[in-house]
């Protein structure tokens, strides 16, 4: 039941996607507030206006793509994955895991998601082209109209991203239905904005630590779940290709799961048949059946994460990873190589920034 209304992975996602879009928008009606000051109130409101009509545009587009795409997957779903649907699950739940791993540590790090996004946003703001004829083109055009633009991109590249992660999470969910998306959506809209409302009105540092900590550890509960899930539906699938059929369907007792391979079974609490078990195989990844691979998954997600975190802290405390000189960061290889800001670096670039100029009609001045 629990599933055909409230998805529990999908409003962490939302959630996690709405909290850093709210951060930027927090961010850029701090610079309008910071450049105008008490000044010019028709100018502040206009640009607040222009601020709010590009995150409601990106979010609307957003609320199309994301509706079509879960309209067209419960539409064709049974069509795509025919006998082949454990397999696609044991993928799915793999993805899933891997998308919600890397989103996770994020929220923990809130403060330095702010300072990123006041540099990211003031470098764009600030940067001028120094020939005319370049200010016409698309970048600079951009930056005359920032407060509508940034929003709106902003919104739609993280409603985007939540898209993708919600489609892979829910459909690795067991039984979830498409009533399943609407209650964890708003729900993970409303609290993301709540989040970014409190971190603008600067909420106590110390209670929204305590929240993000507990919402990420509850997070990569749900991530290591999915990455038992995916084993075993992996397994799953390699007994149904020898069996000829889907052994799930005779129940929970004998021929519904492979012997050889199993270190524990209980017949019952079967989240496909058992009402209520689904909700701890949405939230933990429990099955009435233990293969050997799920177990093994579920507790090497947790060395690697628990490596991960260990290797973050060595880096933050001293500036670069064991035995090495690089630092954690060095090591993505999609990032790209550029100069890192210093302290009076950024303390100039946000002065800069707070003495930026507007144009009557809202625009940000040259």
């Amino acid at each position: 039941m629990s599933e055909k209304v409230f998805n529990v992975a999908v409003f962490f996602v939302v959630f996690r996607e709405c909290l850093e879009a709210a951060v930027i928008v927090s961010v850029l009606l701090s610079f309008v507030n910071q450049s105008l000051g008490t000044n010019s109130p028709a100018l502040r409101k206009k640009l607040w206006w222009q601020v709010w009509l590009g995150v409601a545009l990106g979010f609307l587009v957003c609320l199309i793509i994301g509706g079509a795409m879960i309209g067209v997957y419960y539409r064709y779903n049974s069509d795509i994955y025919g006998k082949s649907e454990d397999l696609w699950e044991a993928i799915f739940c793999f993805i899933a895991t891997i998308m919600i791993s890397v989103m996770g540590l994020p929220m923990l790090r809130i403060s330095k998601l702010q300072t990123k996004w006041r540099v990211k946003l003031a470098q764009a703001l600030l940067e001028v082209p120094e020939r005319k004829r370049d200010r016409f083109r698309f970048g600079a055009l951009m930056k005359r109209y920032a407060m509508f633009l940034l929003p709106c991109i902003t919104v739609l590249r993280e409603g985007l991203e939540a898209i993708v992660f919600v489609a892979g999470v829910g459909a690795t969910s067991q039984g979830a239905a498409a009533s399943s998306y609407p209650l964890p959506v708003i729900v993970g809209l409303i609290a993301g904005a709540a989040v970014g409302t409190l971190l603008y009105y600067g909420a106590s540092r110390s209670s929204m630590q305590i929240f993000l900590i507990f919402s990420t550890c509850l997070l990569y509960l749900i991530a290591a779940g999915l990455c038992s899930r995916g084993a075993w539906y992996a397994e799953t699938y390699r007994f149904n290709m020898a069996t000829g059929g889907d052994a799930s369907e005779s129940g929970s007792g004998n021929g519904s799961y492979n012997i050889l391979q199993t270190v524990y079974h209980i017949n019952c609490c079967n989240p496909s048949l058992d009402k209520g078990w689904d909700i701890f195989n949405a939230l933990l990844g429990w099955q009435n059946t233990g293969y050997l691979a799920s177990i093994l998954a579920y507790n090497l997600y947790w060395l690697v994460i628990i490596a991960i975190v260990s290797l973050m802290i060595y880096d933050e405390r001293r500036g670069h990873l064991p035995f090495t000189r690089h630092r954690l960061r060095d090591l993505n290889p999609l990032r790209r190589r550029r100069k890192e800001l210093s302290a009076a670096e950024q303390d100039e670039l946000f002065e800069r920034a707070g003495r930026l100029g507007f144009e009557p009609d809202g625009r940000v001045a040259n």
